[in-house]
């Protein structure tokens, strides 16, 4: 494997583990977050943590590293849409709010753009088995 795509995986692995962890650590201070609407307060928070920690591991051992990369990715559109964009028609949260959606609006790009090299990856162990040779990186 490119050691800067192992690197590149490693290094947005971290923060998502990081976050999953901060999730556990501090659960009853993140309930305030969680969407008024959505009943169950701090075990959402718990839940997301779990899923943030299963994705960075996935993600970076390879076990299931497509569908990781691509829950991630949709854990964190989630985020901006029910998180986020709320918190930008409030004064006094706007800034946060544009910070918090630009991060994971840039942690949904890096895992989407792990999920098309696991699955540029899937693809050229499949066509190897097959005898083809896989097609060559395009720029």
């Amino acid at each position: 494997m490119n050691p800067f795509t192992l690197g590149g995986r490693i290094l947005l692995a971290i923060p998502f583990f990081l976050f999953g962890l901060m999730h556990f650590a501090f659960g009853a201070n993140m309930a305030g977050m969680v969407p008024a609407w959505l009943p169950g307060g701090v075990f959402w928070v718990y839940a997301t943590g779990a899923a943030l920690v299963a994705g960075a591991i996935g993600m970076t051992s390879g076990k299931l590293g497509y569908w990781a990369a691509l829950g991630l990715a949709a854990l964190m559109a989630v985020f901006v849409v029910t998180v986020h964009l709320p918190g930008l028609g409030n004064p006094e949260t706007q800034q946060m709010a544009m910070a918090g959606a630009l991060k994971d609006l840039g942690l949904a790009g890096g895992a989407l753009i792990q999920a098309g090299l696991f699955r540029s990856q899937r693809a050229g162990a499949t066509q190897a088995v097959r005898g083809a040779t896989p097609h060559p990186a395009r720029g």
